[in-house]
């Protein structure tokens, strides 16, 4: 059974850059926290055009970003020159600056997915671990990270039983095969966000977590009762 969006801690704001520069704000103080404690911190970011007014924001925030580990939630298997990467976009847009000195892992290989798992899996193992903080958006069909409805693969890499920390899942929907951290590795943190904008993806995100829903969407996974809570932040 899903926790309903009233238990769910909500942060809002009147337009994206601000509900950006709090979340920004919160992931700043949660990865202090976890350098101060540990000696290092571990984010994990989403793709898309939702984070770019965050991923400005954190990136000027005063840290100590030679101790910050980064990578992604998901990543099309695209190398970084392709215009679809999100490795690309996150050099781009948030590994700048001050961020410019955390310790990037991206999550594409120059090589088939098939063979390329067991060492991008091995890599991400130096990170340093549980995540301090991991970052979900949301696509309009209830999809996170590359968690997509309906997708072959997928209720394995939903499965808190799931030993593996990466999928490789085809989804019908979309042009690439994608790479994901499943449900099990991004709930291994000590921090959760989920970073949506317009009121459709409220809309979405409140029929997902109603409680006579047939049909789970993968974001409900992550609000399940039995679950460690997740932080929603949103603005119009």
């Amino acid at each position: 059974m899903v926790r309903g969006l009233s238990e769910a801690q909500w942060t809002q704001a009147a337009d994206a850059d601000a509900i950006a520069d709090k979340l920004a704000s919160a992931v700043e103080q949660n990865l202090r926290e976890a350098i101060g404690d540990l000696g290092r911190a571990s984010l994990v970011v989403s793709g898309g055009s939702t984070p770019l007014p965050f991923f400005k924001a954190l990136s000027q925030a005063d840290l100590d970003w030679s101790s910050v580990d980064v990578t992604l939630a998901d990543e099309r298997w695209v190398p970084e020159s392709h215009e679809d990467s999100n490795a690309s976009f996150v050099k781009e847009h948030f590994l700048v600056g001050p961020a410019a000195a955390a310790r990037f892992f991206p999550l594409y290989r120059d090589n088939t997915p098939a063979y390329a798992l067991a060492d991008i899996e091995q890599v991400l193992g130096a990170m340093c671990q549980p995540f301090s903080v991991v970052i979900l958006g949301m696509g309009g069909d209830g999809h996170t990270a590359s968690l997509f409805p309906q997708t072959p693969g997928l209720d394995a890499a939903l499965s808190l039983d799931c030993s593996a920390m990466l999928a490789i899942l085809k989804p019908a929907s979309v042009p690439q095969t994608r790479i994901t951290l499943t449900r099990a590795a991004l709930l291994k943190s000590r921090y959760r966000y989920v970073h949506i904008t317009g009121q459709a993806k409220r809309d979405v995100l409140e029929a997902a977590l109603a409680p006579d829903v047939k049909k789970p969407l993968p974001i409900a996974s992550f609000f399940e009762k039995h679950l460690p809570p997740v932080s929603v932040y949103w603005a119009p």
